[in-house]
C-alpha cells in the first residue's frame, strides 16, 4: 500500500451531527418528518442526492421545481456552516491525529475523499490541511458516492495506482465507492453495518497502521 484516502465526516470529525440537525430544521420547516434513523440514510451521500431522498421520504419529490431545490439545499448548507462554525482541532476524533503522523512518518500519501463541499473549510479549522497532500470534494466530482469518482480523483491527484490505496470510510455509500475504485475499504462504525468492508474498526481509536497491515 503507498496511499490511505480518507472521508472527512464521521472518520476525520464527527460533523455528521452538524448535517443532521441541519437537515432536520429544513425538514421541519418542509413539514416532513426526520429522525436519526432516517438520517443514516444520508451518510457519504451528497447534498443534492440528500434532499431528494428527504423530499420522497416525506412524499413531496414533485412540489419543488430545480431552482427551489437548488435554495433548499442552500438554505440548508447554510445552516450547516453557521454550526460547523465554531469547529476546533478539538473536535477531532480521537486517534485521528496519531495515525496521521503515523502514516506521514512512515511515508505514505494522504488523500481526502469528502462527499462535502465544505471539506477544506472544516479542514483548515481543525487544523489538519498540513497532513492532507491532497483534498477531493464534491465541489469537484460529478458522480457523488456509491460511485467510485471521488477516490479515483484522490488517487489519481496522489499519483498512485488505486489497487495500491487503502480507503477509509464510514458509511455504507462510502465503502461501496472505495470498493468500486479498486481499494482496500476500512470502515469506522457498526461491524454488521459496514460489513462489506475489508477491516471494520468500531471508532477511530483503532486507527494505527499496525492494526491496519497486519489485517491487510
Amino acid at each position: 500500500m503507498k496511499a490511505f484516502i480518507f472521508d472527512l465526516d464521521g472518520v476525520i470529525t464527527d460533523s455528521a451531527e452538524y448535517h443532521y440537525l441541519a437537515w432536520k430544521a429544513l425538514g421541519e420547516d418542509l413539514g416532513i418528518p426526520f429522525d436519526r434513523e432516517f438520517n443514516e440514510t444520508l451518510k457519504g451521500v451528497s447534498r443534492t442526492e440528500s434532499l431528494e431522498r428527504i423530499l420522497r421520504h416525506g412524499g413531496r419529490e414533485n412540489d419543488f421545481s430545480l431552482e427551489e431545490k437548488e435554495r433548499l439545499a442552500t438554505k440548508k448548507n447554510e445552516h450547516y456552516v453557521s454550526l460547523i462554525s465554531k469547529i476546533t482541532s478539538d473536535d477531532i476524533l480521537p486517534g485521528v491525529e496519531a495515525f496521521l503522523s503515523e502514516l506521514k512518518e512512515a511515508g505514505y500519501k494522504i488523500g481526502m475523499a469528502s462527499a462535502s463541499k465544505n471539506a477544506h473549510m472544516v479542514t483548515r479549522q481543525l487544523g489538519l490541511l498540513h497532513a492532507f497532500d491532497h483534498i477531493v470534494d464534491a465541489a469537484t466530482v460529478v458522480d457523488s458516492k456509491p460511485h467510485p469518482e471521488v477516490f479515483l480523483k484522490a488517487a489519481e491527484a496522489l499519483a498512485v495506482d488505486p489497487k495500491d490505496c487503502v480507503g477509509v470510510e464510514d458509511a455504507v455509500a462510502g465503502v461501496e465507492a472505495i470498493h468500486a475504485a479498486g481499494m482496500f475499504a476500512v470502515g469506522i462504525g457498526d461491524p454488521l453495518v459496514l460489513n462489506e468492508a475489508d477491516i471494520v474498526f468500531t471508532d477511530t481509536t483503532g486507527l494505527t497502521l499496525d492494526n491496519v497491515l497486519t489485517r491487510n
